[in-house]
């Protein structure tokens, strides 16, 4: 029967399971990656509802059929989007485009009431149907529902070259392990094995003189080692009997006479030299022994050093998740951070508004009680040239202080409008910066106007960038509300400067305050996310940390920061005016 290599055995047993271990995880992480972009999928569909929701309400609520037909074209050129259905207030299907599934046998002429995910149909389609609410006078009327479509074919066209790179990243190890086994088999077991067994079957049973086994590759095994040297020691054995067998003959040649009288001598003698014989193949059976015993050894030893490196590519990928999950969650915090400063935006503004609103609404009430005692006067015909006069007079008086309120209000809207839509937008336009400026901290003004603090802005005035203006407002806003939340915390008057100076192609700008600084161990964590002075009062520490990121990233710029306490803060940031868009 053909006998198998001992190296090609053992190679085959390790390939093997590395094979299959290497295909399974494999099949596994293109499983995973399937599963997340099929979320992530879907959760674009649910994000568009945020997006085209009330555009398309308003269309269908002015039975602007045509203005619906185009939004719903627009819809199926968003790639993730492969089909569409809109539908009235009644159930009737106004327009379906692409590829897409009767809803009708699901939901019937009924329409959804929330936003409802669509499973994965044998056809590959999925998708997510919400509602069209359009609010009037304080009052939610649905006038339809939305069903957009997605499919396998999309997700699988996503996550085409994560596949092809995990396929030859798994074929590329798979190769280097094939190469490195091959090279440490042949060269460690194979070859030495291979020239130990030739230099045996090159023995010459007749000339053993000074002939030896040479350990050769072997020295660097010591299981190969201890057999060498046996083998060695057992030539020499012989060597030493053939030398005394050859004595004995001559003895033999010259006592013929006392063959008799040492017959039993000469047995007695060859019996001992035959027991030694045999003990010698003894202790050959037993080294042999040994060796194997060594090799049951080394496949253990290689088995456990494989369960140890799965182990450690187990952890490895654990490791990897936890990181990604960790990016997500501070990613999540940090849209977070700007949606409550939004929020925080819109609470000072309405406040502020309705002062104005308020004085023209009560000027409004009295005009028209005025215009009320006109009438009547006319009608009872009471009216004299004085009561008119006064009535002129007081109407003027009341519509100036109409119009100067209601100016008010709307210039306080439309700046609030234009900062709420850049820190909600990552836009790219051309602003003029010094007017920019002012517009976010008149948007700040309902923090500021109960304290004494000042605030200095030194930008020429014809200074104009082309940038994420959202960028810009949230970067001034975070600082400015630093300042008097964190560096103005003790003092009851406070100075904030703003420099913006024109070098070239960059814009550098110098912020500072006079508050109460920062310690040198606070100012090394500063731009850390999650570091905050104000833990206990509900602090997030993001802040500094979205406007690091910010300038670096956005705005492709630098930002330096200096402080000791009782000096204030100082910041130095530095970027390109003009940004591609």
């Amino acid at each position: 029967m053909q006998q198998r290599s001992l190296s090609r055995t053992l190679l085959t047993k390790v390939l093997s399971v590395y094979f299959i271990l290497t295909f399974v995880v494999t099949l596994a992480q293109i499983g995973a990656e399937y599963f997340n972009t099929k979320r992530y999928i879907n959760s674009e569909l649910a994000t568009l509802q945020q997006t085209f929701s009330g555009s398309l309400t308003r269309a269908i609520w002015e039975l602007n059929t045509q203005q619906a037909l185009v939004i719903a074209d627009g819809l199926l050129a968003i790639p993730a989007v492969e089909g569409i259905i809109v539908r009235d207030d009644s159930g009737t299907v106004i327009t379906q485009l692409g590829r897409h599934v009767d809803i009708s046998q699901r939901h019937g002429s009924e329409l959804v009431r929330e936003g409802i995910q669509l499973a994965e149909q044998q056809s590959g389609l999925f998708g997510y149907t919400f509602p069209l609410i359009f609010e009037f006078s304080g009052r939610a009327t649905q006038v339809g529902d939305v069903t957009l479509f997605s499919s396998r074919a999309i997700v699988i066209d996503r996550i085409k070259i994560g596949i092809f790179f995990l396929i030859g990243n798994a074929m590329l190890k798979t190769t280097f392990l094939i190469i490195l086994f091959l090279f440490a088999f042949r060269r460690y077991l194979t070859e030495p094995l291979g020239e130990l067994t030739q230099q045996i079957e090159d023995l010459e049973l007749d000339h053993l003189e000074g002939t030896r086994i040479e350990a050769g590759r072997a020295q660097n095994s010591v299981e190969l080692g201890v057999m060498t040297t046996a083998f060695n020691r057992l030539i020499r054995r012989v060597q030493d009997y053939k030398a005394e067998l050859e004595s004995t003959q001559k003895e033999l040649l010259v006592s013929n006479e006392k063959l008799d009288q040492h017959n039993l001598v000469l047995e007695q003698e060859v019996a001992r030299k035959t027991s030694g014989l045999s003990q010698a193949m003894m202790d050959l059976q037993q080294q042999k022994q040994q060796l194997e015993v060594k090799q049951q050894s080394l496949k253990e030893e290689i088995e456990r050093r494989r369960h140890i490196e799965h182990a450690l590519r187990n952890k490895q990928t654990e490791l990897e998740n936890l990181v990604d999950d960790l990016k997500q969650t501070q990613d999540r915090l940090v849209q977070s951070e700007k949606m409550a400063a939004l929020g925080g935006l819109v609470a000072g503004i309405t406040h502020e508004v309705n002062t104005p609103v308020g004085i023209g609404v009560t000027a409004t009430s009295f005009l028209a009680e005025k215009i009320q005692t006109l009438q009547k006067a006319y009608q009872e015909k009471t009216l004299s040239p004085k009561n008119l006069e006064q009535f002129i007079a007081e109407a003027s008086e009341t519509t100036s202080l109409l119009e100067s309120n209601l100016n008010r209000a709307s210039d306080l809207i439309a700046s609030f409008k234009q900062i709420a839509v850049d820190q909600t937008s990552e836009a790219i336009r051309t602003i003029r910066l010094d007017t920019y400026i002012q517009e976010v901290i008149r948007s700040l003004h309902p923090h500021f106007k109960k304290t004494k603090h000042q605030v200095d802005v030194n930008c020429p005035a014809d200074l104009k960038l082309t940038c994420p203006a959202g960028a810009i407002s949230q970067i001034f806003t975070n600082l400015l509300m630093n300042s008097l939340i964190h560096g103005f915390e003790e003092q009851e008057q406070g100075h904030i400067r703003i420099t913006v100076l024109e070098d070239g192609n960059d814009i550098d700008i110098r912020f500072s305050d006079d508050g109460k600084g920062l310690n040198a161990d606070q100012l090394e964590k500063l731009f850390h996310p999650f570091f905050t002075t104000k833990r206990e009062a509900g602090g997030s520490g993001l802040g500094t940390h979205i406007t690091y990121n910010l300038v670096r990233q956005t705005l492709k710029g630098s930002i330096e920061v200096s402080s000791e306490p009782g000096n204030g803060l100082h910041y130095h940031i530095r970027f390109p005016k003009q940004l591609a868009s």
